[in-house]
């Protein structure tokens, strides 16, 4: 029998410092307490730095990968369609939630107003947005998030050669809903589903730490049946878009313990310290990912 933990704080009180992509196929959706379902919980958000790969992978750090979403919960990706998650910093203010009478267009469950480079009524420190804490000091700025899949059903078995990037969403996050596109040419996923990963790699604006978490998910409407090939691991390129690994590429890892697969030193071309991310930078596309051999519509 679950236990219910219920709202007895603030919607001040809901709030944490940092982000989660949710849906009900997440892991750690409930919160990290066995036999409890926390409808507050932050237990997806907190970030990963300086940490063992045990650690680190799919935020195994809190044992976020060790509850995983209920039989028949799955992240469908529709091939050639798109998809919506939402983006907050506790399941509290999403729909998720309360029946979702906490969330609002924003990932800490305020209202906030303004242009892609000024946020009205957001806390602001250092010219970086704290509250939300969206580690950007716009939209311009946000450094983009992803979606990576492996072709396997048990998330235990997911190595690093496994999870291939096939969408990216560049200026997020920023607001708490967003939508993903899904590469045409997604082959179908085992019996058992796909392991799906949310990433992002914030441009600055507080600790250079990464984010990882795990989902289940399924391609529907797949009419290739043509693997999608083993990643490779991203190099940055801002400087001269040549140098970019073409293809297949892996997620990032980086600033921790051990199997680091991507190093960065010096500026970027605005002028600020060098941090590898989901977009031109490394070699990322806005949108769906091309896989090889390179197919016209994908391309579209």
């Amino acid at each position: 029998m679950w236990t219910i933990v219920w709202l007895v704080t603030a919607l001040a009180g809901l709030t944490s410092a940092h982000l989660a992509a949710w849906h009900p196929s997440m892991y750690c959706l409930n919160g990290t307490t066995p036999g409890q379902v926390n409808y507050n919980t932050e237990d997806a958000v907190l970030p990963l730095w300086m940490l063992s790969k045990s650690d680190y992978w799919f935020h195994h750090s809190n044992g976020c990968d060790q509850f995983p979403p209920a039989e028949g919960d799955v992240l469908e990706l529709p091939a050639g369609g798109s998809f919506t998650i939402e983006i907050a910093d506790n399941r509290g203010v999403t729909s998720l939630s309360y029946d979702g009478t906490h969330a609002t267009e924003w990932p800490d469950g305020q209202n906030h107003t303004g242009s892609t480079d000024v946020l009205l009524d957001a806390t602001i420190s250092d010219g970086c947005i704290t509250s939300p804490n969206i580690h950007t000091q716009n939209e311009t700025m946000a450094a983009g998030t992803a979606f990576a899949i492996a072709y396997k059903s048990e998330l235990s078995e997911v190595t690093l050669e496994d999870l291939v990037v096939f969408t990216v969403r560049y200026n997020t996050p920023w607001k708490r809903l967003t939508t993903y596109d899904v590469p045409a040419a997604m082959p179908a996923c085992p019996s058992g589903g796909c392991t799906c990963a949310w990433v992002w790699i914030p441009n600055g604006c507080g600790e250079p730490n990464i984010y990882m978490e795990g989902f289940k998910c399924m391609v529907t409407n797949a009419t290739s049946t043509t693997p999608l090939g083993t990643p490779s691991a991203p190099v940055w390129c801002e400087d001269d878009q040549s140098k970019c690994v073409q293809g297949a590429k892996q997620i990032m890892i980086w600033n921790q313990l051990e199997d680091n697969n991507i190093e960065v030193s010096g500026f970027d071309l605005s002028g600020m310290a060098k941090s590898p991310a989901y977009n031109a930078k490394c070699g990322f596309k806005d949108g769906k990912q091309p896989f090889p051999p390179l197919i016209k519509a994908e391309l579209m």
